[in-house]
């Protein structure tokens, strides 16, 4: 997968995705500073979600439509849908400007798409990739018009069994679309012991496409893992302070936690390498070090050779003590000294 310039596979650094979210706070001025810091910190990529409220919901307050005391955030109980995410939504009119905003400073922006309307200012935008959110990701209608877009669709994963995985596998590929699948914890905040990020490895190995993780808990724990099981994408909620409550605030990462997530998702990535089938070169001086046969004891010419006198020992320049067995009861062709690497030509 490649959005823009930034190539996406087994062979580059996971690509991290700072995911502004609520955290904008309703204020153009705010997302700007998170943009700006952004870039600061080398953050590759930042999104946002771009939603149409009256598609998303209904503004009234009957039962369904109702949250109560649900969920660990207490920003989000005892109000309506409706309301819950008119605080969270993003408006129209500061798309163009944000976009223009992430361009100049270098950065890959792009959006999470909830509705047909959301979906056509993005593409009036030149919106690089699209996202569907976990919540989405069975609304094949919407998802069918994103993928006929030709552009990147990264997907999140919550909620949904591995049949409903299987389904959505198929009806992408069906639909030939340039895919990723997000493994994703619908828990907010998340809690590490339900992650079963070993989900990413496996999602890799039946897919056989680009898989990344978004990740809602309260650190970089579960992420960091995630790398280390091979994502090529590490989504993570990003806001400018931890002093700043929003409705994400309590799984967001601030500017150094970020930075040091950055940092370390690029360390892990490096550390994983290729397999290993010959001994690298930096490991080659060191191996001379390994112990190796050699004499302990003066050994006369025709004498036998026994345990009384070589030795495995450090260090590695004699015959390898895979074969001390083998040598041991041959006689010497010449005299040897204490010292000396034993060699096979010496030996009859």
């Amino acid at each position: 997968m490649k959005i823009l310039w930034r190539k996406i596979s087994d062979n580059d650094p996971p690509l991290v995705v700072g995911e502004v979210s609520a955290n904008h706070k309703n204020s153009l001025k705010e997302i700007y500073r998170i943009i700006d810091c952004a870039a600061e910190i080398k953050l590759e990529a930042i999104k946002f979600q771009t939603f149409n409220i009256d598609d998303m919901t209904l503004n009234i307050t009957k039962k369904n439509f109702m949250i109560k005391k649900q969920f660990g955030i207490k920003r989000w109980n005892n109000r309506s849908l409706y309301n819950l995410y008119k605080e969270a939504q993003l408006p129209f009119e500061w798309h163009k400007n944000i976009f223009n905003r992430a361009e100049k400073k270098g950065l890959i922006c792009f959006s999470s798409v909830f509705d047909l309307k959301s979906l056509a200012l993005l593409q009036s935008i030149n919106c690089p990739a699209f996202k569907i959110a976990s919540l989405e990701s069975q609304h094949f209608p919407l998802i069918n018009q994103v993928v006929m877009k030709k552009k990147p669709v990264i997907i999140s994963t919550g909620t949904l069994s591995m049949n409903e995985i299987n389904n959505l596998v198929f009806f992408l590929k069906k639909n030939d679309a340039n895919f990723a699948l997000l493994h994703c914890l619908t828990q907010y905040p998340a809690d590490l012991k339900n992650c079963n990020l070993n989900t990413i490895p496996f999602l890799k190995k039946k897919y056989k496409c680009i898989i990344g993780f978004s990740d809602h808990t309260k650190d970089s724990i579960a992420s960091l893992a995630a790398v280390s099981l091979g994502s090529n994408i590490i989504e993570k909620h990003f806001m400018l302070s931890d002093k700043k409550k929003s409705l994400d605030s309590q799984f967001s990462f601030d500017i150094p936690k970020m930075e040091k997530l950055i940092q370390d998702s690029y360390k892990i990535w490096t550390s994983l390498g290729k397999i290993k089938n010959e001994t690298p070169e930096v490991e080659k001086l060191y191996k001379k070090f390994r112990r190796s046969i050699y004499v302990s004891e003066d050994i006369h010419k025709n004498e036998v050779i026994s345990i009384n006198n070589v030795k495995i020992i450090r260090p590695g320049f004699g015959l390898s003590p895979i074969y001390y067995n083998k040598i041991i009861g041959k006689r010497a062709k010449k005299k040897l000294y204490k010292g000396d690497p034993l060699k096979i030509k010496n030996l009859t």
